[in-house]
């Protein structure tokens, strides 16, 4: 179902001490109740931030998560796992990892089926290179990644899934998308997710900040955000989250 959502990505970052300190200062701020907000931090931190946000709104994410329910997969962590700690949402398909990992389409949605069934909200991440964008290849590579996803996915388990949109040019770079550009993709995602696309959350993730949010939330189909660097300093995230 639509709705609006904040998500922090603290990626490869935090401690026990830094993590205590962020998500208590978080647990001080207020946003419409409109909002759910939600915190990723790395793995082995879950049990910490689950904790810290019991008596919260803030709501529990994972970073990652296998396609696969147990076994011989060293590193890897389960839905089961992320579910038992609590998380509600799992980033999948990071640009990141795609990168990093070589992460494949294909992979990316088996992952989104293993959070789906094991009651988790997949977040599934797409977006262009620099170059793709130059060269003019930012909707056949959406559209690409995005099929998969609707071929793969019965129309149900796309209903339960969030897309986030990130253009890598514009991760940790400073660069953003004009809210124009932005919701240029959205919409034209929207389009291609068809009749479940009325009823997905679809977020925009690239170097959103307290002093663009605003813009871009006011875009008719973008319904929230995938935040970097700027879910790390409290009083930015929360000016983020506090934009609608």
């Amino acid at each position: 179902m639509r709705g609006s959502l904040v998500v922090g990505n603290w990626k490869m970052n935090g401690s026990g001490a830094s993590n205590q300190a962020l998500v208590t200062a978080l647990t001080d701020c207020q946003w419409s109740d409109s909002v759910t907000v939600v915190l990723c931090p790395p793995s082995v931190y879950l049990g910490q931030v689950q904790s810290l946000i019991a008596d919260s709104s803030l709501v529990l994410g994972a970073q990652d998560l296998s396609a696969h329910a147990s076994g011989a997969y060293t590193g890897d962590i389960s839905a089961s796992m992320i579910t038992e700690l609590g998380c509600q949402y799992v980033i999948v398909g990071h640009s990141e990892r795609r990168e990093y990992q070589q992460e494949s389409d294909s992979l990316i949605a088996q992952k989104c089926i293993a959070a789906i069934n094991a009651g988790i909200t997949p977040i599934a991440c797409v977006g262009e290179t620099e170059k793709q964008r130059n060269d003019g290849e930012t909707f056949s590579v959406i559209r690409r990644q995005l099929d998969v996803l609707i071929s793969t996915l019965s129309t149900e388990q796309l209903e339960k899934t969030v897309i986030a949109y990130e253009p890598i040019w514009a991760i940790g770079t400073g660069l953003t998308a004009t809210p124009e550009q932005a919701q240029e993709v959205h919409q034209k995602m929207r389009e291609q997710l068809a009749g479940s696309g009325q009823n997905m959350t679809l977020l925009y993730g690239g170097s959103v900040k307290a002093d663009n949010a605003a813009q871009l939330f006011s875009q008719h189909d973008i319904d929230g955000a995938l935040v970097g660097g700027a879910s790390l300093v409290a009083q930015d995230f929360s000016a983020i989250a506090s934009s609608f």
